[in-house]
């Protein structure tokens, strides 16, 4: 089976990159919308937040699944791990009766490639099972915020909408408000007991699915410490005899030891997403502010360890130990490591995988390694904690409650656990079909590639784990990786929160991320940071933290 959904499923786009990562989680404006911290309803201010107690009350009774047991735990905030070989032919239901009716209604989501026939035989097969009847409206992945905030524009809503935290800014995140409906008289409390995968999932990811003060979006999980990674070329490491440097300064002596341009060897890509993990820099976001120790509540960019991380990433690129491409932004960063032209990448948890799978018939040799990530000091580091869910599906508001039972229905079982037949015919389709089995393991044949693939996943997932059982030992150092870099992760005060900023706000921090890119390749001074830094609070940054301390007042921190 395959590793969780949020990583089986993310596409191409830069957008679904941010949304898997811990270092620009949440890293569009605006946040995510919830209710007002000074009062009001469905029908007043849908800025704001609702946590403490206040979300209690919203949320579904939490029931672990017993179905199947991880071999290695959730430890720290990872993501569980199975490593075991499952026995294919003994797999159970996590539900042994359909939930679903059978009735049609229509579902809008992200779609990366080409979908697949409407009446294809793995859509045909997840319905019988299921008892549903999906009609799906696949978009574009790399274009979904437009059609999303058109569509939510309209008066014409398909009866379940997928919603990514990525697409959550300007008209859209009010949207999702006025046009969703509050899912509690269906699940809050012992009521989703009748949906035992739903029940499953976290509090605190289901804590993120609350929307204008009710629970209305079902989330997709996330592990919290799903960290960034600097890959390394572990096999070129070992025959060259490098040692994986446990700081800044030796990453940059490693790396102009390492960077030759004449035999096209450079030592790394753009390490602008790990040097904020490096220096301890807060995400993106609403996950960017924080009350200190000194009591002050402040955002990301006036960390002093803001410019520190951009100035070591300055270096890297001065002392020309970045590969060409990477400082001009073209190609793919991933296929230079892969070929060794680059011997240190940054990508998400999926790349583990991905790479080793990729490499493991052409170059036998090819080991993938992540880096533990230092600190600024050569010391441990000081991580933050991801949200622990950033893709949504929602109903619309006026839906049936026929059109509701067979969503829910839906959701559950794409949400069911590794280790049951709903899992494995989401993952992998019909076997004889989709996929056959060598050596116990399921393979994937050209229709199973091009049926199988990011639709079911989208609707929901179940508590996050990893799992390959053609490369069982990546699972376990994914799971590893998290737990030991999660042993130093802290939570924002905001964590756990979907928080809407206010509208006046929207852009005000817009400017960074471009200036980012010219400062670490040379095109602007440091000085051009500050003045941006100095701006950013004379024109809102500094009433935009008066407005989050109020919140905070008000509802507490998520910490």
């Amino acid at each position: 089976m395959t590793p969780n959904a949020a990583s089986a499923s993310s596409g191409p786009s830069r957008r679904s990159f941010l949304a898997s990562t811990a270092v620009a989680t949440a890293a569009v404006a605006g946040g995510m919308p919830l209710l007002s911290a000074c009062g009001g309803s469905d029908n007043g201010s849908r800025e704001g937040a609702t946590s403490g107690k206040a979300a209690e009350k919203l949320l579904p009774t939490f029931v672990a699944s017993t179905v199947a047991t991880p071999d290695i735990p959730s430890k720290n905030g990872s993501s569980a791990g199975y490593t075991s070989r499952v026995d294919l032919a003994a797999l159970k239901a996590s539900v042994p009766e359909k939930l679903g009716t059978g009735a049609p209604f229509k579902v809008m989501s992200p779609f990366w490639g080409s979908p697949p026939k409407p009446d294809c035989a793995y859509y045909k097969a997840v319905d019988a099972a299921a008892g549903t009847k999906v009609v799906w409206q696949n978009q574009d992945g790399t274009t979904y915020g437009q059609k999303l905030g058109a569509v939510l524009a309209s008066s014409s809503i398909p009866d379940m909408v997928v919603v990514p935290s990525w697409e959550l800014v300007g008209k859209i995140a009010n949207a999702v408000t006025a046009k969703f409906m509050d899912l509690g008289p269906y699940i809050a409390g012992d009521k989703v007991k009748k949906y035992p995968n739903l029940a499953a999932i976290p509090s605190d990811s289901w804590r993120m699915g609350i929307f204008g003060g009710a629970l209305r979006g079902i989330p997709m999980p996330a592990a919290p410490a799903s960290f960034i990674v600097p890959y390394y070329r572990k096999d070129i490491f070992d025959k060259k005899g490098y040692t994986v440097p446990k700081s800044p300064e030796e990453f940059l002596s490693w790396a102009k030891e390492a960077t030759s341009a004449k035999a096209k060897v450079w030592a790394c890509g753009d390490m602008s997403w790990v040097s904020a993990s490096i220096f301890g820099v807060r995400p993106s976001g609403a996950l960017g502010w924080n009350i200190g120790a000194d009591g002050k509540l402040t955002y990301r960019v006036e960390q002093p360890e803001y410019l520190e991380a951009l100035a070591w990433t300055r270096k890297l690129f001065d002392a020309g130990v970045v590969h060409p491409d990477d400082k001009a932004r073209s190609g793919d960063a991933g296929q230079r490591f892969s070929a060794g032209q680059i011997l240190v990448f940054v990508s998400d948890f999926s790349a583990w995988y991905g790479k080793t799978a990729e490499q493991a018939e052409s170059n036998p040799d090819f080991e993938i390694e992540g880096m533990d990530i230092f600190g600024a000091d050569g010391g441990n580091p000081k991580l933050w904690a991801a949200q622990p869910a950033g893709i949504w599906s929602m109903i619309r508001k006026g839906a049936s409650k026929e059109t509701v039972e067979n969503a829910l229905a839906a959701a559950d079982f794409a949400a069911a656990p590794y280790g049951t037949k709903e899992r494995m015919l989401v993952d992998y389709g019909v076997e004889g079909t989709h996929y056959t089995v060598k050596n116990g393991v399921p393979v994937k044949n050209d229709l199973g590639n091009s049926e199988v693939i990011n639709a079911w996943v989208m609707l929901s997932a179940p508590a996050p784990y990893f799992a390959h059982p053609d490369f069982p030992d990546v699972a376990r150092k994914q799971v590893e990786y998290q737990q030991r870099m999660g042993a130093f992760m802290k939570k924002t005060s905001t964590y756990g929160l979907n928080i809407v900023e206010p509208s006046r706000f929207a852009s005000l921090s817009s400017q960074f991320e471009q200036l980012e890119i010219d400062y670490v390749r040379g095109n602007k001074q440091m000085s051009d940071v500050q003045a941006a830094i100095s701006t950013w609070k004379s024109s809102g940054g500094d009433k935009l933290r008066d407005w989050y301390k109020q919140l905070l007042d008000k509802n507490g921190s998520a910490n």
